[in-house]
């Protein structure tokens, strides 16, 4: 009976600390008393290089599937963290909202404090598994990751508070880009062998299966970014004699337009399961073809890169093209690179994620998700 009661002035004591200090004491080896405050709501995720805080500089792979050389990071971090960005890209911005550290990637080998989440996402990564086989991490292996740091996740804060966190978590990703744009560039048949709607439908299917796989494993919130104006961008137009493609613009429209179904389908058959899609082809769109209004001077071309546009993905010299400019102030320019956002405009369009309407996320933004 004395031990009983022992146990419970102890177990109360600890929830006092947390509550009236709100600290979370470092974990000890071999088991922990992390104190997480009720409104903790860590942030998990998943997709490709938009996201990718540096998973791919921990893997076997090309320099075409990473960033971490000069002058990638030169805005914020001062050196180059393997983020496709001169600064913090949406996650960093969506963390800091959320009052949290940024989420380092997995696979960063000092990284343990999974409470606060993790970034599994990989540059080059796609829905479908074949999409740069064997030089990025796609999204299914992402999962498994998930699953691995779960079990680490339990050992550092206990059983019952692990699976709180999960469920209480914001799932938040980025992915298809990949799957449309490698065929094409690759010139490879797979665009003949099926048709577009067939296509969108076999990336959409493989993404839905890594939901459902989240939402088995405890995820109930999940964010969302549908496809930039893919065709557009500067690393493709400079193939195509400065004009969009249009096969892949095809595409997005009918990806972009698959989405949101299929979330609204899994709403109504998943347990808990909430959703957020941000338009993220309308929010770039507008910026490209306004950047004045938005603080810009240039939307069209890339900060760094070389050819018609900056177009040519050679930022940082260690790709097949070597020689490469760089512009004077990255804050003027919607690009940072050919294929992605510079740290200004993720800002923009992470505030749009975070607090944004129904007229660019919707039925929650993310801040909605993270106060439920």
């Amino acid at each position: 009976m004395n031990m009983m009661m022992s146990s419970r002035i102890r177990i109360c004591f600890l929830v006092f600390m947390c509550a009236s200090l709100s600290i979370i004491p470092t974990p000890s080896l071999g088991h922990s008393h992390i104190c997480l405050p009720n409104d903790h709501v860590a942030q998990f995720i998943f997709g490709d290089s938009l996201f990718d805080a540096g998973n791919n500089n921990y893997i076997n792979t090309t320099y075409q599937f990473r960033a971490n050389v000069y002058p990638y990071g030169e805005t914020f971090f001062n050196y180059p963290t393997g983020r496709f960005s001169d600064g913090r890209t949406i996650p960093d911005f969506i963390a800091e909202f959320a009052k949290l550290p940024l989420i380092p990637a997995y696979l960063h080998p000092g990284y343990k404090r999974y409470a606060d989440g993790a970034n599994f996402a990989s540059a080059g990564a796609g829905a479908l598994v074949g999409t740069h086989l064997g030089s990025v991490i796609d999204l299914h292996t992402q999962l498994s990751n998930f699953k691995r740091m779960k079990t680490l996740l339990k050992k550092e804060i206990g059983e019952a508070e692990a699976k709180t966190l999960v469920s209480r978590a914001v799932y938040i990703t980025s992915v298809g880009s990949n799957d449309y744009v490698a065929p094409y560039t690759a010139n490879s048949s797979l665009f003949q062998s099926y048709s577009p709607e067939e296509y969108v439908d076999m990336v959409i299917g493989n993404l839905t299966t890594v939901i459902k796989g989240i939402h088995k494993e405890g995820g109930r919130k999940f964010a969302f970014v549908n496809l930039a104006p893919l065709g557009c961008l500067p690393f493709l137009k400079v193939i195509n004699a400065g004009e969009c493609v249009e096969k892949i613009t095809t595409m997005v429209k009918l990806h972009n337009k698959a989405l949101p179904h299929v979330l609204q389908e899994l709403e109504s058959q998943l347990k808990g399961f909430k959703y957020s899609i941000t338009d993220f082809y309308s929010i770039v769109s507008e910026i490209m073809n306004n950047p004045i209004k938005y603080g810009f001077k240039e939307g069209k071309a890339a900060c760094c890169g070389s050819g018609p546009y900056r177009g040519v993905n050679s930022c940082g010299g260690k790709r097949s093209v070597k020689v490469y400019e760089l512009c004077e102030k990255a804050s003027d320019y919607v690009f940072f690179d050919s294929p992605h956002p510079t740290e200004r405009a993720s800002l923009l369009i992470a505030k749009s994620m975070w607090s944004g309407n129904q007229s660019v996320t919707w039925p929650y933004n993310v801040k909605a998700l993270v106060e439920q």
